[in-house]
């Protein structure tokens, strides 16, 4: 790896990195010609100004993150052999925390593989290269799947947002192996549909685990309104563990029907209806309805995916928390969460409460989390720390 072309950082534009961020930015380094005619994805000796190489990366000339770190040690080629080590290295994390059969197994750069998402179904393996660097590396990334895990089948999806951002753009799906959808997912001994090839992200959330888990333990005997269910993971949650009654709402059609396959396995058909529609329409009509639910989770898809957007993502949350609040009994839980890493706890927390307010409830925090132990925190970056969810007792 010696003979890798050097990218080169600004002098004094080394600090983050220095600090152990995987990340460096176009305004950090030095933009050459050179440079510039490399194509997205290639590896690069990042190097300081003072010549010293600080490691090996992936570069994308096109992208606002211009180099993404993969190791500090230039004599590791970065091959099969290389993934393999770090997918290994994460599985056996995982194997001390969660269900590794059902799990995120590769969390970017919380795992040090930056731009890289591998999420695992039984012997189902779903790949989602979501940088340029990991796009062009697809191939010996399929073989360290195949080599450490031997799965029926491996999906790559490359239809993300963050593709977008890195200027390699969506292409459909494809498989290799024997693949029918959809794909079993157990959590908690509850059986769900999932669809790696088409649905959300990869499939599956499995980010809201402990949240399921938390939320599963309030509905005994419960009333529970499941906002923007997806494929129902908090509503059959707590289906299963006894709520007397279970409303998933949703706009997406597809996502509804593996609810229902999902409900209809699990023998929970007599607990569980679903409607779908735009939520907070289907708010408006429960509010005029005077229906009251004991405890309603709202977990939306992302309000702000660019920084930008983040005054209005908050709207939103303020807007989502009063209907939600308005629907929601004496002495009830209210739950909401952000997957929008541009928006903090402490900010979803605030138009959160802002829009309890607006209903005239009162609201106490009583837990504030994230995502579960398969998806570590890269410490020295901010941006991995994703997903905050609220619940609140309401009066």
């Amino acid at each position: 790896m010696t003979d890798l072309p050097k990218l080169v950082l600004a002098r004094g534009r080394d600090r983050r990195l220095r600090s152990g961020s995987p990340w460096v930015f176009a305004n950090e380094v030095e933009m050459t010609a050179e440079a510039k005619a490399l194509p997205a994805g290639s590896l690069v000796a990042l190097t300081l100004a003072d010549g010293r190489v600080y490691g090996v990366a992936h570069f994308n000339s096109h992208s606002l993150i211009v180099a993404r770190l993969l190791t500090r040690n230039l004599e590791t080629p970065i091959d099969a052999a290389f993934f393999r080590r770090r997918l290994e290295r994460a599985l056996a994390l995982r194997a001390r925390t969660v269900d590794v059969a059902y799990c995120r197994l590769v969390n970017a750069e919380g795992d040090l593989l930056p731009g890289l998402v591998v999420d695992r179904y039984g012997d189902v393996v779903v790949v989602q290269p979501n940088s340029a660097g990991m796009a062009a590396s697809v191939e010996p990334i399929v073989d360290a799947v195949r080599g450490a895990l031997a799965p029926r089948a491996i999906v790559v999806r490359r239809d993300s947002h963050a593709r977008v951002l890195e200027g390699v753009g969506h292409e459909p799906a494809y498989v290799e192996g024997e693949l029918s959808a959809p794909v079993p997912v157990v959590e908690a001994g509850v059986t769900f549909r999932a669809d790696p090839v088409n649905g959300q992200k990869t499939g599956w959330f499995f980010d809201q685990q402990p949240n399921r888990t938390l939320v599963a333990g309030l509905a005994q005997g419960a009333s529970v309104l499941d906002l923007y269910s997806y494929t129902g993971g908090f509503g059959i949650r707590a289906a299963a563990a006894g709520a007397r009654h279970v409303h998933a709402v949703d706009r997406s059609a597809p996502a509804l029907d593996l609810l229902r396959e999902s409900v209809a396995g699990a023998g929970l058909g007599a607990v569980v209806e679903a409607t779908q529609g735009e939520v907070l329409e289907v708010l408006g009509g429960l509010t005029s309805a005077k229906q009251r639910f004991d405890v309603v989770i709202a977990d939306p898809p992302p309000f702000a995916p660019a920084k930008k957007d983040v005054p209005v993502a908050l709207k939103g949350y303020r807007k989502v928390a009063r209907a939600a609040a308005g629907v929601t009994g004496q002495d009830g839980f209210l739950g909401i969460s952000s997957c929008s890493h541009h928006v903090d706890a402490d900010a979803l927390l605030q138009a959160s409460v802002q829009g309890v307010r607006d209903a005239g409830r009162l609201a106490r925090l009583v837990f504030s989390g994230g995502a579960g132990p398969d998806h570590p925190i890269h410490p020295a970056l901010p941006e991995s720390r994703y997903l905050s969810f609220l619940l609140f007792a309401l009066d």
